[in-house]
């Protein structure tokens, strides 16, 4: 099938991104947030859709290690050096607890996995001219809780920082060179890690926390990918208004994806849209699943009018997972009307 659109080159990405000019039309990463696969007898319209539309950037993910589960050949890279228990198999992701007391935390470390590993990068694409962004997902928090189970995550930061401090430390040592390998092995122009530090209405913790506990590391990975010559793109679920500034404050290049119904867009664009470039994320929640494809058309456009400037710091993706709550033909307007729209802004 033939594409509608070319994909974006790397240029015309990283102007948007450190906004030095607009692009020949919006940068669209839909694709990465589309899983077919969920759409059960649907997956082969979705597969169609999705394939006569380019992504602009090419988005490869690192295979870090798992909790629990190691591969044969390398049975020391994972977390943790110890098998899941028959009782954790039926808890929550988030009430599972793997690091159950932090006295186990020496013998953690003494056989923390090798950010060296040969399996964590995968083998390097062909070279087709668009921005490289190497991903993985869980940064800080999301790795503290899926170690210590949120309740535990959240009460460590007053009971025991010390060790929160430690884990912190070995994580983003390993992030760093993982971080240097991607840029050498892989050629990628920049890091997309997720930290979903928001609910609904707020952050899950204080500023306080925030920066006597995340803002040192996030400034080491982010002044490594600055040196390194890539750029940092950061996903965060829910309302984390209270931390944009701080993030800023950091160089951070990219947020995703200023989630609708936890904060104004407007003032968002308004206040921050000079400082970073605003990944805006199409609403996944309501207006996918429920919202006629009118409605979805306008919403595309609410976003590209509020967030869209002629010196880039814009571009335009799903909020998060499109599954199989979502119509087709709500799935195909969003597709189109992002193309289409994305283009008639950059022109006009």
């Amino acid at each position: 099938m033939m594409m509608k659109y070319q994909p974006l080159t790397r240029e015309e990405v990283i102007s948007v991104i450190e906004g030095k000019s607009s692009a020949s039309r919006v940068p669209i990463l839909l694709q990465f947030w589309t899983h077919p696969e969920e759409f059960g007898e649907r997956e082969e319209q979705v597969r169609e859709i999705m394939e006569a539309y380019p992504q602009d950037a090419l988005i490869v993910s690192l295979r870090m290690p798992e909790v629990y589960q190691a591969p044969q050949e390398f049975p020391e890279y994972r977390w943790l050096n110890r098998d899941m228990e028959e009782a954790e198999e039926n808890t929550g992701l988030d009430a599972r607890v793997a690091i159950r007391d932090w006295s186990e935390l020496d013998d953690i470390l003494k056989v923390f996995p090798d950010p060296y590993c040969p399996i964590l990068i995968p083998q390097s694409p062909k070279d087709d001219n668009r921005y490289r962004l190497a991903h993985w997902w869980y940064c800080l928090f999301e790795r503290h809780w899926q170690l210590r189970g949120m309740t535990n995550a959240l009460m460590d930061y007053y009971t025991d920082p010390d060790s929160v401090h430690r884990l912190f430390r070995a994580v983003t040592d390993f992030y760093l060179v993982a971080m240097e390998r991607a840029r050498k092995e892989l050629g990628a122009d920049g890091i997309f890690v997720s930290d979903d530090l928001g609910m609904q209405t707020g952050p899950f913790f204080s500023g306080k926390i925030f920066d006597e506990f995340f803002k040192p590391y996030y400034k080491e990975l982010i002044d490594k990918a600055h040196s390194l010559g890539m750029h940092f793109w950061l996903h965060i679920c829910g309302n984390i208004e209270e931390f944009l500034p701080r993030f800023i404050d950091l160089g951070l290049d990219v947020i995703h994806p200023i989630q609708k119904y936890t904060m104004d867009e407007k003032k968002i664009a308004q206040k921050y849209g000079k400082d970073i470039c605003i990944w805006a994320g199409f609403d996944v929640q309501q207006i996918i699943p429920w919202g006629t494809v009118e409605e979805v058309r306008r919403e595309v456009r609410f976003i590209m009018d509020t967030y869209y400037r002629p010196e880039g710091r814009f571009m335009f993706t799903a909020g998060n997972g499109i599954n199989g709550d979502c119509p087709i033909e709500s799935l195909r307007a969003l597709y189109e009307e992002a193309f289409e729209y994305g283009r008639k802004k950059a022109i006009t």
